[in-house]
């Protein structure tokens, strides 16, 4: 048995003996039934700046019209696999946890014009142009993006300039602060 947003948002106000539309934090973690799916009941979220929705069974990003304040959106741990429905949350969103899903490509993610952080890690990207896209997102400077299937064949040190050369803008990959070694590897595979 799984329920949607607006049934868990009710337990969460039951639970929390709070009114879910003032609050700035809704933390729907791990949501016991899981939470299959992003419903019209997220549309009464307008004061919120964090949602968290990690470790559910949901598959489909959507219904974030009304969340004009949202600044970070965690979605680890779900069933992903495209991303989608961001554009309404675009002008605002600067952070996005989305590990550990099934997400291949990264198109979706331009509408983010804010976005700094971005945890990707343990997905299926498995091709070097997706990861190029994250180039359109000038404010992204944090990016968590190992264990997908792109950095196979690769040590750990030997897949940052790889990175680096396709995102500069990046400052912090997979946890470590980008080197200036780093940067001069990514910039001499260019030529």
């Amino acid at each position: 048995m799984a329920i949607g947003c607006a049934k868990a948002i009710q337990d969460w106000e039951a639970k929390k003996s709070a009114r879910a539309s003032e609050a700035t934090e809704i933390r729907l973690c791990a949501w016991n039934p899981p939470i299959n799916k992003m419903d019209q009941g997220l549309n009464q979220l307008t004061s919120c700046t964090k949602l968290s929705l990690s470790t559910n069974s949901l598959d489909k990003i959507m219904n974030l019209s009304n969340l004009k304040n949202l600044k970070i959106l965690s979605l680890g741990r779900n069933i992903i696999r495209k991303i989608t429905g961001l554009d309404e949350v675009g002008a605002t969103l600067e952070q996005l946890w989305i590990s550990y899903n099934l997400i291949e490509k990264l198109d979706g993610i331009q509408s983010c014009v804010r976005l700094n952080t971005l945890f990707i890690s343990n997905n299926k990207i498995k091709n070097w142009e997706e990861v190029s896209r994250l180039n359109q997102l000038g404010s992204l400077k944090n990016l968590l993006l190992a264990g997908n299937p792109i950095y196979e064949g690769y040590t750990k040190e030997d897949v940052k300039p790889q990175v680096i050369r396709r995102c500069g803008q990046i400052d912090v990959l997979d946890g470590t602060i980008v080197s200036d070694q780093v940067r001069k590897l990514a910039e001499e595979m260019k030529d």
